[in-house]
């Protein structure tokens, strides 16, 4: 019985680790500034996934909190709904800060990998971001839209790094921001 608890446990926390790990074949950026990382993002692309099916307009906060976690909060229009969805999370690094690599949990205990394998590293106004698999796929920009160019240059660098881009869902943001807590 004790070995049936170990191997439970091993297996528990192996499932735990996957959530949140890097691709393979894919390297976080390195060195990070999360102050400058900080702030607004809007949501440009995205691949399909349950938790953010049919919105539109999502936007993510990131605030530092005191305890050195990272405040998340999402924020999207759901037009069958016709109402404003808010989700509110807690993100944290994996490793060293100056690694872009964090675990974001929305669900208590349950980290997913945020990873971010692309990143404007002068001005901080774009990024590419990853999940624990490639069926997870961001492209963030500080503003609502992308100039082409960069749109394109993020385009070829997740086909590059294996992500089918024919999947991309490019998201609408044409309605300001109306959750209580994302701020502007």
């Amino acid at each position: 019985m004790r070995l049936l608890r170990i191997l439970l446990f091993f297996h528990s926390l192996l499932f735990l680790v996957a959530c949140t790990g890097v691709p393979q074949g894919i390297t976080p950026v390195s060195p990070f500034q999360l102050d400058r990382y900080l702030g607004k993002w809007y949501e440009i692309a995205r691949l399909d996934h349950s938790f953010e099916r049919g919105l539109s307009d999502v936007s993510a906060q990131y605030r530092l909190q005191p305890d050195g976690s990272i405040e998340v909060i999402n924020c999207g229009y759901s037009a069958e709904k016709g109402a404003w969805k808010e989700a509110i999370g807690k993100a944290r690094f994996i490793g060293e800060p100056t690694l872009a690599s964090l675990q974001v949990s929305f669900f208590g205990p349950f980290y997913g990998g945020y990873h971010i394998a692309a990143l404007d590293e002068h001005t901080y106004l774009w990024s590419l971001v990853v999940g624990p698999s490639r069926d997870y796929l961001w492209i963030l920009s500080r503003e609502r839209r992308l100039p082409t160019e960069v749109r394109e240059q993020l385009l070829v660098k997740a086909r590059q790094l294996g992500f089918d881009i024919s999947r991309l869902i490019w998201v609408g943001q044409d309605r300001t921001d109306a959750c209580q807590s994302a701020g502007q």
